[in-house]
């Protein structure tokens, strides 16, 4: 099985689509310092679909994981549940989830807010829950 790093450099856009058709599986890497690498994995990622066969399968890969006071990339973005609405498996804690991460940046911005600036009183306290495991940095 052959392979190629193209970086994701432009001018080998022209040639990668030859690769795709005979790939069986993808590595799609983004730099955690830059936003700019983690944004271009969505075009990458419909260059694959295009270009691939349907049974391609797709990893992400966050590198450069131990330059972490860096980050600008937040590993929270890509959490997510595997859920089936038809067998109701994970469709209650995939809201409650989103809930929770929605109070804890509200929080947050209330925390940072100068009370002078928005008129805001303190927020409501969010009570400590289990946030379900999701898979880390594994250097």
């Amino acid at each position: 099985m052959g392979r190629t790093d193209t970086a994701g450099q432009e001018r080998y856009r022209t040639i990668t689509t030859a690769y795709y058709r005979g790939a069986m599986g993808f590595i799609l890497m983004y730099d955690i310092t830059n936003e700019e690498s983690f944004n271009a994995v969505q075009d990458w990622s419909t260059q694959i679909k295009t270009y691939s066969w349907d049974n391609a399968q797709v990893l992400l890969v966050g590198n450069k994981c131990d330059m972490e006071d860096e980050r600008v990339v937040s590993s929270e973005r890509f959490e997510f549940f595997e859920a089936s609405a038809k067998d109701n498996i994970n469709v209650k804690q995939t809201f409650e989830r989103l809930v929770d991460v929605i109070c804890e940046k509200m929080s947050e911005s209330l925390d940072t807010a100068d009370p002078a600036v928005t008129g805001a009183k303190q927020g409501p306290q969010l009570t400590d829950q289990q946030a379900p495991p999701h898979q880390d940095c594994a250097c």
